[in-house]
């Protein structure tokens, strides 16, 4: 059923006439050409549609866009909207956390998250909380040193 669903998307209000029951991860892509969010499994088993909903991680290819009404969603293009790296962005650069890229969006948000939660974790609680999201090409020590180096750059907080 179409409806007006209003919500915070990346500190700013948004609206959105849709069918009640798409898929943030089609209405932030599609609708508002957000395209960090990627499609992987679909199913929301491996963490690159992750967006955040009131700072915690969701997976948007699995969450009805009506579950967001009234909340705050954050995307990745939310984490430099002035241009500027974030600090996690700047350590996957570093830390060359990446291959692909496909996962990144997705892992970053994820450790955001995590240092929002924890500014600073050991890192066997960063591979428990980062656990959920895949990455096909291997990279994921460098994720995780990614992860540390940025905790200690951001001083105490996302």
């Amino acid at each position: 059923m179409q409806q007006t669903i209003s919500f915070t998307l990346n500190g700013k209000p948004t609206s959105v006439k849709v069918d009640d029951e798409r898929m943030l991860l089609w209405v932030l892509r599609y609708d508002l050409g957000l395209t960090g969010a990627k499609f992987g499994c679909g199913e929301g088993f491996c963490g690159a549609c992750t967006v955040l909903i009131d700072k915690k991680p969701v997976r948007s290819c699995s969450t009805a866009i009506k579950e967001v009404a009234g909340k705050h969603v954050m995307t990745i293009e939310g984490l430099s909207p002035e241009g500027k790296l974030h600090p996690i962005q700047e350590a996957f650069v570093k830390h060359t956390a990446f291959q692909c890229g496909y996962c990144t969006p997705g892992m970053i948000m994820t450790a955001y998250a995590l240092l929002e939660e924890k500014p600073h974790p050991t890192r066997e609680e960063a591979v428990a909380y980062l656990d959920g999201n895949l990455c096909r090409c291997g990279t994921h020590t460098r994720i995780l040193d990614a992860v540390q180096d940025a905790s200690k750059a951001m001083k105490g907080g996302a």
